[in-house]
């Protein structure tokens, strides 16, 4: 995925700011004198990588476009304790205000590419690469989308109309796995891959005949997913999913599959610990 764009970030920054101000910030406010200069830095408490500073940055702007930002630090970089993030100078009232949006953020989405991080260095010794799912929070899909891919994942479907996924629920409304992606075969557009779920050998064997693209191995045992790989020879690309953890993860790619999906790499993800320290001048 490519870097998130002010136009997609600023809807997100703007409904995440309305929700945290509600009707204002009485605390910073009343407290802290209007002409006040501050400057502040956020710092990593654990280790972690980073992932989501543009949007940080865009935080901090949009509360207040003259706030001085210096970000010494890179997206994909790995980080250790105590590591400096970002650095920001200017109207107290406003870091205080754009902090705790800004701070979730920014730990949401390192916490994202840092469990992917480790996923993905399970894959060094093998072809499988990593997929992510759209087990995404509501609204958030394209950031955490995004930490995935600094995380070293590739993305799988951003929406609906980016490829076709035959799923369990298609085929019983179909009728069988034949008839679904002969439906698709007459009507889609041509540059679109046809991926389909399947359970079991017979319904790879009937997806490869049918003349899907890929087919998902879905919760399948590793010796099953190792003999469709031997079964399959190449015919198409083979996704194996479900139960995908960190434990189990290499064992997956040593069967020769060519893509692995995980949702866990977001919904199980703990947020990166940040912190933002503050001091007036």
């Amino acid at each position: 995925m490519q870097e998130l764009h002010n136009l997609q970030l600023e809807p997100l920054i703007q409904r995440a700011l309305e929700e945290d101000w509600g009707n204002g910030d009485w605390t910073t406010d009343l407290c802290v004198g209007k002409d006040t200069q501050a400057e502040a830095i956020i710092i990593a408490k654990k280790p972690t990588m980073l992932s989501g500073l543009e949007l940080a940055k865009a935080v901090f702007r949009r509360v207040d476009p003259n706030l001085q930002i210096k970000i010494p630090k890179s997206n994909g970089m790995l980080v250790e304790s105590d590591e400096v993030i970002m650095e920001i100078q200017g109207e107290a009232r406003s870091i205080l205000k754009a902090e705790r949006v800004a701070l979730n953020f920014l730990s949401r989405m390192c916490g994202i590419s840092y469990t992917t991080h480790h996923y993905v260095n399970k894959l060094d010794a093998y072809k499988a690469q990593l997929l992510d799912t759209r087990k995404t929070t509501p609204g958030l899909r394209i950031l955490e989308k995004a930490a995935t891919a600094v995380g070293g994942a590739r993305n799988h479907r951003l929406c609906l109309t980016d490829g076709v996924l035959v799923k369990e629920n298609h085929i019983r409304a179909a009728g069988s796995i034949t008839k679904a992606v002969n439906r698709l075969l007459e009507s889609l557009p041509p540059t679109l891959k046809i991926e389909v779920e399947t359970s079991n050998l017979v319904e790879v064997q009937e997806a490869i005949d049918a003349g899907a693209d890929l087919v998902m191995l879905d919760n399948m045992s590793i010796a099953q997913m190792a003999l469709a790989v031997r079964t399959v020879r190449g015919r198409v690309l083979l996704e194996a999913s479900g139960n995908i953890t960190l434990e189990n993860i290499e064992e997956v790619a040593a069967t020769g599959v060519d893509f692995i999906s995980s949702s866990s790499i977001m919904h199980s993800s703990p947020w990166a610990d940040l912190s933002l320290q503050f001091r007036v001048n």
